[in-house]
């Protein structure tokens, strides 16, 4: 959601050839946590099928002194998705729904809309033709209220046509979760928030785990947001309602490594034994790397996802070959090459599962681009004290090219204006206020920079136009 690292993380997916970590977990918390810049971290592991070794470090919100410790809770962001995905199998399981159902079957707003032919599998699969922005989109009719996912997805239904034909291309959209989410609501007769709570976290035994239901959790950890080179920390602990079915899930690095032990157990269960197994295997031809709610990859036998809300990144990751799996928490958002939690989360987990882990490459390029932001204000205030010291050289241009050099960088400057405001959202499928939302400081880099940019190429051209060279 690491700028949604271009808003997805893909987290260890990435991470091949190279030699596994031969540090302890131990060592590399204490190499890559002060670089991340994190306030605190949790972690924990499956062995042989059962919860294992846990570790904590630092606090849950860097205004206190109260300590993370296995059991805090986190808002585990997209993980989220995989305990959707699993409600919508119990009810598959159940007869009530089949997974080629096409989704107007159980949902009537879809009825008559371009969207009705989309199938519950290619929800699951991220395989619908709901792109990355339009599940990115902030719903303006976002009031709260015990309704909102179902007034959330109504406008979908019959608003937003999806981006491609279904089954055709796999683009992540957290549109597809909303729906899934909506589509539990309406099949169960119960609030997602229940469902989840009732035939999910309490039969795993996951005490310290709940589900956003826009109240204020006072017990998780505190999301702290990149702000130029530090982590300031959200004001708040409300959760999201709209947002539970693809990233409102609350649980404990201790509670989430028994849900990944139910899930390898190959136990018929909260799910039976081969609805598990189908979850985490490509779900289509389309969808060659995303099961059912999880990440699959085939090369190194791995089942993941990464989750990413404002000031919280979060890993889980399972070997389901090896029984062994492993989960990190960490109560903190990514920077743009300051203070990144990747390496953290990445090491943590290569160590844990004996995988191979990439040497992390340079991050100089990513800090260039984010000093060049914070900076450019700066300096394009500094170039309007400069143009009215150099006043009449710049009155007495003349000629073709004298126009020229005045009038283009007013282009120059409201292009790169429309780049920040307008290709970058489509670009990284994020609105401008979901950019400003995970990551303030280059939100408002790049807003400072366009406005201030803008408003040198208009200073340049008042100074020419406003009066005559001195004889």
């Amino acid at each position: 959601m690491r700028f949604l690292s271009a808003m997805l993380a893909l987290g260890l997916g990435a991470t091949t050839v190279a030699a596994a970590p031969e540090d302890t977990i131990e060592e590399i918390v204490d190499r890559e946590w002060p670089a991340s810049g994190a306030p605190g971290l949790a972690w924990a592991m499956v062995s042989d099928g059962e919860p294992g070794s846990m570790g904590a470090r630092g606090v849950v919100d860097r205004r206190g002194d109260r300590a993370v410790t296995p059991d805090t809770p986190f808002l585990i962001g997209s993980i989220s998705k995989s305990f959707t995905a699993l409600a919508v199998m119990q009810l598959v399981e159940a007869g009530r729904i089949d997974l080629d159902d096409p989704v107007d079957t159980h949902l009537d707003p879809f009825t008559g809309q371009p969207s009705a032919a989309i199938t519950i599998r290619q929800l699951l699969s991220h395989t619908s033709g709901y792109s990355t922005l339009q599940g990115n989109q902030p719903f303006d009719d976002d009031t709260g209220g015990a309704d909102v996912l179902a007034r959330r997805v109504d406008w979908l239904a019959t608003h937003e046509a999806p981006a491609s034909p279904p089954g055709t291309h796999w683009q992540y959209s957290n549109a597809n979760y909303q729906v899934l989410g909506r589509l539990v609501e309406v099949v169960s007769g119960q609030d997602f928030q229940a469902y989840v709570s009732h035939n999910i976290l309490e039969p795993l035994g996951m005490a310290d785990s709940t589900v956003a239901d826009g109240e204020v959790h006072q017990a998780m950890a505190t999301g702290h947001r990149p702000w130029f080179g530090a982590k300031r920390p959200l004001g708040d602990h409300r959760t999201d309602r709209l947002g539970a079915p693809q990233g409102g899930v609350i649980a404990s690095a201790s509670d989430l490594a028994r849900y990944l032990a139910v899930m390898m157990n190959g136990q018929d269960d909260v799910l039976s034994a081969t609805g598990k197994a189908a979850m985490m295997r490509p779900a289509s031809e389309a969808s060659p790397f995303y099961g059912l709610g999880w990440f699959v990859n085939t090369g190194n036998g791995t089942v993941w996802h990464s989750g990413s809300t404002p000031g919280v990144e979060t890993l889980a990751t399972m070997i389901p070959a090896q029984r062994k799996g492993v989960v990190v928490l960490v109560n903190a958002g990514s920077g743009i090459g300051f203070g990144e939690t990747a390496p953290l989360r990445d090491g943590i987990t290569a160590r844990a599962l004996g995988l191979d882990q990439e040497a992390p490459g340079s991050r100089w390029m990513q800090k260039l681009t984010f000093l060049t932001l914070a900076l450019a204000p700066l300096a394009f205030l500094l170039s309007m004290a400069w143009a009215w010291r150099k006043r009449d050289e710049i009155r007495a241009k003349t000629g073709v090219f004298g126009q020229f050099s005045l009038w283009f960088p007013l282009l120059a400057m409201l292009g790169m204006a429309w780049v920040f405001f307008g290709l970058v959202p489509i670009l990284f499928g994020v609105s401008n206020q979901t950019l400003h939302l995970f990551q303030p400081d280059l939100g408002l880099a790049m807003q400072a920079t366009a406005v201030t940019g803008v408003a040198w190429a208009l200073f340049r051209l008042a100074v020419a136009y406003s009066g005559k060279p001195r004889a």
